[in-house]
């Protein structure tokens, strides 16, 4: 099969190519959001939101409403629920988020097995992307361009907030708000990524991108950059390889995401294990050289006194 035929051939499908947009939309959106997640250490808040949402998304098909209307709505209220917790007690965040998220996520479950007929856990779970219809596309498209949009428009408060928090309360930046303002974008990344990988995998695509990222600049700009580049290509590359090997698309989306990460975390400089390694050997061997050279100085001291 040459190149061309390789790319060409799944897009032949309507829903592989509904799928293709769904997958790099959602994931181009929570990688520019991972970015900040990461620097501001809200990436177990990506996990507890998408975890949350689940009774809502399992109450909205019961009820016959979209299942971005509930998803939302519990998102919103988890991350609320979280802050007032967490200002009216001494636990610690992680404590917070950890309660909070598992008893929605149970109830959830609850829900679900409650009315086994009326919804199909595997795919609140982890995801149909396969079975998006165009609508679906149009409403990934338009919560995505929303949350987009809001993010670059406040990237500067966002950035500085990420940076210093205290300097951006000191000229006047709301940081309250803008932290919470940070969170509802997450809440509605979330509702648009279950779309593509459900639940359980759109936590990787809220932290994977952003890690990646991170790990080869320090500059913020140049992280987004390589954040959304990065993902782009590993969601395409999973896209063709779900096709190719009949395997989960959102499962595969993300391991190729976890694999551009590995190979990053090996061979980035310079921070890179191999590149560790490799200084760590140096060192060693510098070090040892250094040893035996004032060993032999010694040595020929002492035979010079005898």
């Amino acid at each position: 099969m040459d190149l061309l035929a390789f790319l060409l051939d799944p897009l032949q499908y309507g829903f592989l190519t509904r799928a293709l947009v769904v997958t790099v939309s959602a994931a181009v959106v929570a990688a520019v959001l991972s970015c900040w997640l990461i620097l501001m250490g809200f990436s177990l808040m990506g996990d507890a939101v998408s975890h949350a949402v689940l009774p809502g998304v399992a109450l909205a098909y019961i009820v016959g409403l979209p299942f971005s209307i509930g998803a939302f709505v519990f998102g919103a209220g988890a991350v609320a629920l979280i802050g007032v917790v967490r200002s009216t007690t001494r636990l610690k965040a992680d404590t917070v988020i950890g309660v909070v998220f598992t008893a929605l996520f149970a109830s959830g479950l609850a829900i679900v097995s409650a009315t086994p007929s009326q919804i199909d856990l595997m795919h609140i779970l982890f995801g149909n992307v396969l079975g998006v219809s165009t609508g679906e596309v149009w409403q990934v498209l338009v919560l995505g361009a929303i949350t987009l949009t809001v993010l670059l428009l406040k990237r500067r408060d966002l950035t500085l907030l990420a940076f210093d928090r205290t300097h951006a309360h000191v000229i006047g930046i709301n940081t309250r708000r803008l932290s919470a303002l940070l969170l509802g974008l997450l809440a509605l990344t979330v509702v648009v990524g279950l779309q593509a990988v459900g639940i359980i995998l759109v936590v990787a695509m809220l932290v994977t991108p952003g890690a990646t990222a991170f790990l080869l600049t320090r500059s913020f700009d140049r992280m987004l950059v390589l954040s959304v580049s990065l993902t782009v290509v590993a969601s395409v590359a999973g896209i063709y390889a779900s096709y190719y090997l009949d395997i989960s698309t959102g499962a595969a989306v993300v391991l190729c995401q976890a694999l551009v990460f590995a190979v990053v975390y090996l061979v980035a400089r310079p921070d890179g294990l191999l590149w560790q390694l490799g200084r760590r050997r140096r060192s060693t061997r510098t070090a040892r050289d250094s040893g035996a050279g004032r060993r032999r100085a010694a040595d020929a001291v002492l035979s010079g006194d005898a």
